[in-house]
């Protein structure tokens, strides 16, 4: 549980009962359930030396293929 660290930024927010208003909650990083990104990743991008990264994400990996 991430609590309001990340809504905080989004600027996610409700009224509660009594009309003020509070942020959210958020699980997971950057509102995503990372565990089903990264299985994703794995499962689309496998080759039998590797795993091919998407160019949009190289500069987070350091590399094109993972060994």
């Amino acid at each position: 549980n991430f609590e309001t660290f990340q809504t905080n930024r989004m600027k996610i927010r409700f009224k509660d009962a009594n009309g003020k208003m509070q942020l959210v909650h958020s699980l997971n990083g950057s509102s995503l359930a990372l565990p089903r990104i990264v299985a994703c990743l794995l499962e689309n991008n496998q080759t039998e030396t590797g795993i091919k990264i998407p160019g949009i994400l190289h500069s987070y990996f350091g590399s094109a293929i993972i060994d």
